[in-house]
């Protein structure tokens, strides 16, 4: 049997990765998220996981991010 290749096993490149600060760093400064911070630990993780399944633009990835971490739109928190 034959191991499945996904794009998220490929490691990033360090392009990959400056993307990622820079898309960390616009959506903290976008949603209030204190740099550095475990929640902001949080969403680059959380980026860094959408990144790698092929989200690579901010306004792809900020709703996602939000929903991710629990953020409805209008910043109610879920019941």
């Amino acid at each position: 049997m034959s191991k499945r290749y996904h794009r998220h096993d490929e490691p990033l490149t360090s392009e990959d990765l400056a993307r990622c600060h820079l898309i960390l760093e616009e959506f903290c400064t976008l949603n209030g998220v204190a740099l550095p911070s475990e929640e902001a630990d949080r969403v680059a993780a959380i980026i860094i996981e959408l990144y790698q399944q092929g989200v690579h633009e901010l306004h792809h990835l900020r709703p996602l991010v939000a929903a991710a971490r629990g953020v409805l739109k209008g910043g109610d928190q879920p019941a």
